[in-house]
């Protein structure tokens, strides 16, 4: 890994009078270590980690960083996903929990209960697999077509209850898109909970967002065909609408073919109420295209209205008001080798927590002693070392 800019050059808009403030978590895709930033730009702690993070990692309010962790071993690799290992680990580096799963990937939630809720891949019956529809036709895996369970796990990892998406999905309606193999049903790359302790997911190659009951297990909602493309990052917000990134790839034409703006090639951030089905709030770029990440990413709402984004694809983690003011943008300068990608600085996803929020209370987050992070070379670009 290395860095092409010092510091100084990472954040490009900072408007103190505007922003939420506090300090941004994110880890670049494709290497070992999670940050903790300042508004301005500054590393203020680093959590080296075992292996390559997966999709998902909080702060928990004693301050320990959950993170899913790549283990390279899962058997599912070939659907795009890692996971395999949840770790706990405190603010010294130390971890003090571990839940092995290799089935496990994308996204999971600490509850108040101390128990944790995972997302897991699961093999879908013959006899359920052969009804499914839509896909593109021929890419079956030899080993079956695998789709999604939600499970609930406490601290010693026993599980208290699951729910497996094949038992409660119709296969006319939860027709995958198109474009998508068939090696996979619904793909679920987010999860939250409601109140009521419901589960929303985020069926990818479905275009949808899902409630599941938690009760009965039956869905209970669904949104998006006609207006999402392979969201990401579903968040129950506290009036109960839901907030979710919208890629917009390979998002369906919209009803209205007289319109002039092109289906796909722009992302947007929505505000869903799932009681009326209505968009209540929206953020898109001017023009749309200026805003565009085909994978990953994420949206956060702040107390204050303001909603931090991650668009992955250009390592870009912003900052807007409710009227689509960007007061605060940091553009990601750590670099990872990914392969097909080759070198970006992608980052899955962004969490914003605020100076007096629990997990940060009476830690040190002085960035000084982070100076040794970077070395300013004779070429004038500095490289990370070690």
């Amino acid at each position: 890994m290395y860095m092409t800019k010092s510091p100084d050059d990472s954040v490009t808009r900072y408007d103190p009078t505007f922003t939420f403030g506090g300090y941004t978590l994110f880890a670049p895709h494709g290497g070992t270590d999670a940050w903790l930033i300042d508004m301005e730009g500054r590393i203020c702690h680093r959590w080296r980690l075992a292996s390559k993070p997966g999709s998902g990692m909080t702060l928990l309010p004693n301050g320990n960083l959950l993170v899913l962790s790549k283990t390279g071993k899962e058997p599912t690799t070939f659907l795009g996903t890692g996971g395999g290992e949840l770790h706990e680990i405190d603010w010294d580096g130390n971890v003090v929990w571990r839940h092995e799963d290799e089935y496990m990937h994308h996204d999971f939630k600490r509850l108040a209960s101390g128990n944790t809720l995972i997302n897991r891949h699961v093999l879908i019956p013959e006899e359920t697999a052969s009804t499914v529809r839509g896909g593109i036709p021929g890419t079956e895996h030899e080993s079956g077509m695998w789709g999604n369970a939600y499970r609930e796990i406490t601290p010693d990892g026993k599980t208290v209850w699951e729910w497996l998406g094949y038992e409660h999905m119709d296969p006319v309606v939860d027709v995958p898109c198109a474009l998508c193999p068939r090696s996979i049903w619904g793909y679920v790359n987010g999860i939250d909970t409601t109140p009521e302790g419901d589960v929303v997911g985020s069926f990818r190659h479905l275009n949808n967002l899902v409630i599941a009951d938690r009760t009965s297990g039956a869905i209970k909602w669904r949104w998006g065909r006609w207006e999402l493309g392979h969201q990401h990052n579903p968040t129950v917000l506290d009036s109960g609408n839901i907030l979710v990134f919208d890629n917009g790839y390979h998002r369906l034409p919209p009803h209205d073919l007289r319109t002039t703006v092109s289906a796909e090639g722009y992302s947007r951030v929505l505000e869903v109420n799932p009681r009326t089905d209505k968009i209540e709030w929206s953020y898109e770029a001017k023009p749309p295209t200026g805003f565009w990440s085909h994978i990953c990413s994420s949206a956060q709402r702040m107390p204050n209205g303001n909603t931090v984004i991650c668009e992955s694809g250009s390592g870009r983690i912003f900052e807007v008001t409710k009227e689509g003011k960007i007061v605060w943008q940091f553009v990601s300068t750590f670099y990872e080798n990914m392969g097909r990608y080759g070198m970006t600085n992608l980052v899955y996803k962004a969490k914003r927590y605020g100076a007096d929020d629990p997990a940060l209370a009476g830690k040190d987050l002085s960035p000084h002693k982070y100076d040794w992070v970077l070395h300013r070379t004779t070429d004038g670009i500095s490289e990370r070392v070690y």
